[in-house]
């Protein structure tokens, strides 16, 4: 008994085997990735942070600096009792000497007269000075220190230099009377350039500083690259975060953003480091992971191929000779040892065999007349929504006292309908079949006014010959509501009918959107359906023609998109129902 259950379980349990395995690994695999990902992203995080947050420290310190310079030259041209004067100038000469990044140190009037400082050159023409923002700042602020935006220094005649301006409204003593000034500090910008491009995030990664008013750029590593329009920055997402962090897509590449505000000057500071660079662990681990997953799967499938090859052997001996029934052999009987299980569905398959040899006949025949019945009675229905829009229809036209339409509409639909119907009859002639097709076109006509036109032209000599009955309608019907309906322009139908090549012939063809090789395909095979047509599609059609007339008749289509689609049918001459 053990060795029997032991026998039918064996595959089972080695299927099972391989489908645990698999999935407990792929489980563990995700758990650990994920946690390995999100600790590596922290990480990250936080080393840009730290470094974004080192830079910061930097600036402010080196502002405070120059504030506090800033201050000292303020200080003592308040304490000085006249402007200009030498002992005021040569302290001032001491305080520039003490920082080799100032630039210069200048005094000027409200109105732009230079009072006195320490320069190198002589101060150039038509400097358009009381125009220049950071002198502005300094009349509509006064007593308050401001920081201008790097620009290129054109006050005085020496080699232009990038400089930032520290401007300040004061008061000074000239003449014996306190009059307004502006004092400026200009420090050479290189001395910031050199520290921030001493940052690294990574071969790829930079940092970049922005004002906070209007996201202008103050620095930026490939500042020329910003001001011809090959590199852009989202400025305005950063604008949006005083201190924190987002992630944004450049180039195709994940980039996390991390920001910090510098106090008291009004520049964030905007570290960029590259996903792909700060996240090396991730990819160690996926690569780990996936050939751990690749040899543990082959050394399980190798087990298992194993184990499942004893077992399947007496089902490989069943199958080859169950194949043999298969071709046609019902007087072969099948023997095969192994376990119990099989040996019984040898038995029972003889017993099958035997019985399907009596149903054979049976099952054929009556599966003949199943499959005409089907037919029948798809070929008779009447698609519902037809019937509910055109009432519909003739309503609305009664609503707006469109009698002669309304007889018209209604007239074309009982025609439509008794030769539907034609008493139970499959075959009806070809100019009865023209006549339904007409009434059919005329109620859809009505519906859709100037959607569409049509043309019908029958040969005479065609007219006495029998069909099936509703061949036309279904594929009119797709025209429609698959060809035309989505169109801007007037949609045409045109129905020719006649002989050809002793065969009657007759051909759809409109102007519609038309339909690709994939989805003509799917239709024919039957695997598209419209929720709007009756039912009775392009591949009921054809095999209701090939049941009745054999497979030397039938429906052929051809299409193309934006060009419209061509439906030819063609079926036997006949003049009396066979």
């Amino acid at each position: 008994m053990d060795t029997m259950r032991v026998k039918s379980i064996q595959f089972t349990i080695t299927l099972s085997f391989v489908f645990i395995t698999v999935t407990v690994m792929l489980i563990v695999s995700l758990v650990l990735y994920n946690k390995f990902s999100r600790t590596a992203e922290e990480n990250a995080f936080l080393n840009t942070q730290q470094i974004i947050e080192q830079v910061q420290f930097n600036l402010e310190n080196y502002i405070k600096g120059m504030s506090d310079t800033f201050e000292v030259v303020d200080a003592k041209i308040a304490k000085s009792q006249g402007v200009p004067s030498d002992k005021l100038l040569e302290q001032l000469d001491t305080i520039a000497s003490t920082r080799q990044d100032i630039v210069s140190i200048d005094l000027f009037t409200a109105e732009g007269q230079l009072v006195t400082g320490i320069h190198t050159a002589q101060m150039r023409n038509n400097t358009r000075l009381t125009e220049q923002s950071w002198f502005k700042s300094a009349l509509e602020n006064p007593d308050h220190l401001t920081f201008s935006l790097p620009h290129i220094q054109n006050l005085f005649k020496d080699p232009y230099k990038w400089v930032v301006s520290m401007s300040k409204g004061v008061l000074i003593q000239r003449n014996g009377k306190w009059v307004d000034a502006v004092l400026l500090v200009d420090v050479n910008f290189k001395t910031l350039d050199d520290v921030f491009r001493t940052v690294s995030l990574g071969k790829k990664g930079y940092v970049y500083i922005i004002d906070d008013s209007a996201g202008n750029i103050v620095y930026h590593p490939q500042q020329q690259l910003i001001y011809i329009g090959l590199k852009y920055e989202n400025v305005e997402q950063a604008l949006k975060f005083s201190y924190g962090k987002y992630m944004d897509v450049r180039d195709g590449e994940s980039r996390l953003n991390v920001v910090r505000t510098v106090n008291n000057i009004g520049w964030k500071i905007i570290g960029v480091s590259y996903l792909d660079e700060m996240i090396t662990t991730r990819k160690e681990v996926s690569t780990f992971m996936i050939w751990l997953l690749v040899i543990v799967l082959i050394f399980i499938l190798l087990i298992s191929a194993f184990m499942s090859a004893r077992i399947s052997q007496p089902i490989k001996r069943l199958k080859k000779s169950m194949e043999m029934v298969e071709k046609g052999d019902f007087d072969t009987y099948i023997h095969v040892r192994g376990a119990d299980e099989v040996e019984q569905l040898s038995r029972r398959f003889n017993l099958m065999v035997s019985r399907v040899r009596e149903l054979m006949d049976q099952s054929i025949h009556e599966q003949e007349v199943k499959r005409k019945n089907e037919l029948e009675v798809l070929q008779s229905q009447i698609n519902p929504h037809f019937l509910y829009n055109t009432l519909n229809s003739v309503v609305r036209m009664v609503g707006s006292g469109k009698n002669e339409e309304v007889v018209k509409t209604i007239t074309a639909l009982s025609r439509f309908f008794r030769i539907s119907l034609s008493k139970g009859k499959s075959i009806i002639t070809i100019q009865e079949e023209i006549e339904h097709i007409r009434n059919y076109l005329i109620i859809q006509k009505m519906r859709y006014k100037d959607k569409f036109d049509y043309e019908i032209q029958v040969e005479e000599e065609a007219l006495p010959y029998k069909t099936l009955k509703l061949i036309l309608q279904p594929i009119v019907e797709n025209a429609l509501y698959h060809g035309i309906e989505y169109m801007v322009d007037v949609g045409m139908i045109h129905i020719w009918v006649g002989i050809v090549d002793e065969k009657i012939f007759l051909q759809i063809r409109d102007n519609g959107v038309g339909m690709s090789e994939e989805t003509l395909s799917r239709i024919l095979a039957g695997q598209t359906k419209s929720e709007k047509g009756s039912g009775v599609g392009l591949r009921n059609v054809n095999e209701r023609i090939k049941l009745y007339f054999g497979v030397h008749y039938g429906v052929a289509v051809e299409s193309e998109l934006e060009e419209g689609t061509i439906v030819k049918i063609w079926i036997p001459l006949m003049l009396e129902e066979e």
